[in-house]
């Protein structure tokens, strides 16, 4: 498992708040809230990610109509690349330049995304063209 930091292109980084990961401008003490990612690789492009070492993931849902991304209480290092039931933990990391996109591989052409106000949760979008969501992430090793 590697450790990442990850931030919007607006400089906005994750925490939680009431179990809910969302996108905020943290200074001062609340630094400390800062929500590193963790990552496992599964192939060259697609990886799991999760929060709090590894002890919640982030997966996209389909409900009805309804696509959200949530965390779910499992292990990242329990995760397996050919069970078809964790497929909804799986992104699809692709690099372009010095940022990162992470797309749902359970629900092709739906992308991590943050909104352009702060504290707002971490969400999914399929039209990350817009300009009210932000896809576009820095990812950097944790050092």
């Amino acid at each position: 498992m590697q450790v990442f930091r990850i931030w919007d292109v607006n400089q906005k980084t994750f925490y939680l708040r009431n179990n809910q990961l969302v996108a905020g401008y943290l200074q001062g003490l609340n630094t400390k809230l800062e929500e590193k990612i963790d990552v496992v690789p599964i192939d060259s492009h697609a990886v799991f990610l999760g929060i709090q070492g590894g002890k919640l993931c982030l997966s996209c849902v389909k409900s009805g109509d309804n696509i959200r991304l949530q965390l779910e209480a499992v292990n990242i290092t329990d995760l397996s690349k050919k069970r078809e039931q964790d497929k909804r933990f799986t992104f699809i990391r692709s690099d372009n330049g010095p940022t990162t996109t992470f797309e749902s591989a359970a629900i092709p052409g739906w992308f991590l995304c943050t909104a352009l106000e702060a504290d707002q949760p971490v969400s999914l979008t399929n039209t990350p063209e817009e300009p009210i969501m932000v896809t576009k992430f820095y990812f950097q090793e944790d050092q």
